[in-house]
């Protein structure tokens, strides 16, 4: 699998790596429901097994549970270890409930506890998953912490999540901001008009999340699946899953099955590929929940779509927007 340089690291990545939220179960505020433990690990290295070389999770994920799956499955690995990527700044209580925290000792607390989680000796990216209110202080505080853990030697390189361009430049004047990770998906282009531009500009890599719209994409959610969802999981309550919008999405699933068809691949590969287009986009974070699922998904970034492919893919978007 191709790779590609993210921002300004030493850290060449192939354009899909393997999302960690999901396998991190349920029991807390944005759990996709239970999962099996077996199938999480199956599915990381299946997804290995075919050439992904990153793994993107989350200390929140599942409270500390996504990250002792992926350490869980690392150990059991025989291939070349791939780039662990995580995340800081989403703390919980015993309750589960979660809050926003970048003090400086919050976050050295927290990457010896994902360092400990993951079973690693450095991190390869460490991220802020989210930026604090507007104009709080507390963003250079928990930016300069990162930038203080990445020259004493405990992460690699540093970078943000889910943050605008008005953040962006705040954490510049810091450290140099390694990469950006953004929601980016069919469904939600916000990112298009300033933050894709901004981080193109600047050399900043950007890894994407949701491309596949938290499952909406992937060719296998029906309205009656939708229906279905557990109140565990968060989608149940979401907008994209339910009216007026699930039509409307689920029609544009069947716009992507025809294009899948053409190069015998799955919807998802399709919904993928279509994000890596963007010069702007350095990789895709896909995450999948057994091996089946990474067989399905994993090899989107070799699929190149026509500019013929494109101008019926916004064609769709412009008679349904």
């Amino acid at each position: 699998m191709q790779t590609r340089k993210l921002g300004n690291s030493d850290l060449n990545i192939t354009p899909v790596g393997y999302g960690a939220w999901a396998i991190g179960g349920s029991g807390w505020q944005f759990a996709w429901g239970s999962q099996n433990d077996n199938d999480s690990v199956a599915a990381i290295q299946r997804a290995l097994e075919l050439g992904v070389n990153w793994i993107d999770t989350a200390a929140v994920y599942g409270l500390g549970h996504s990250e002792e799956v992926v350490g869980r499955a690392l150990k059991s690995w025989l291939g070349p270890r791939p780039y662990i990527f995580t995340k800081c700044g989403l703390r919980w209580n015993a309750k589960g409930e979660v809050q926003k925290v970048l003090s400086a000792a919050s976050i050295r607390g927290e990457v010896e506890d994902s360092l400990r989680r993951l079973s690693i000796d450095v991190i390869d990216l460490y991220q802020i998953h989210w930026p604090p209110d507007p104009d709080s202080p507390v963003l250079e505080e928990g930016w300069g912490t990162l930038a203080n853990l990445k020259r004493e030697g405990k992460v690699r390189w540093i970078g943000v999540s889910n943050f605008d361009v008005r953040q962006l430049r705040r954490a510049q004047a810091i450290a140099p901001v390694t990469s950006l990770q953004p929601p980016y998906s069919l469904l939600h282009r916000e990112i298009e008009d300033e933050i894709q531009p901004y981080t193109l500009s600047q050399g900043i890599g950007t890894i994407v999340y949701s491309p596949m719209a938290s499952g909406l994409l992937t060719g296998a959610m029906t309205r009656e699946r939708a229906a279905k969802l557990p109140m565990t999981d968060w989608r149940s309550v979401h907008p994209d899953f339910t009216e007026p919008n699930l039509s409307r999405n689920l029609a544009l699933v069947e716009h992507l099955r025809e294009i899948a068809k053409r190069y015998n691949r799955s919807v998802g590969e399709v919904a993928i590929a279509w994000t890596l287009r963007q010069p702007a986009v350095t990789g895709a974070i896909v995450g999948t929940r057994n091996a089946q699922q990474a067989e399905e998904v994993m090899r989107a970034g070799d699929l190149r779509l026509t500019d013929e492919d494109l101008h019926e893919i916004e064609a769709f978007e412009e008679t349904t927007a």
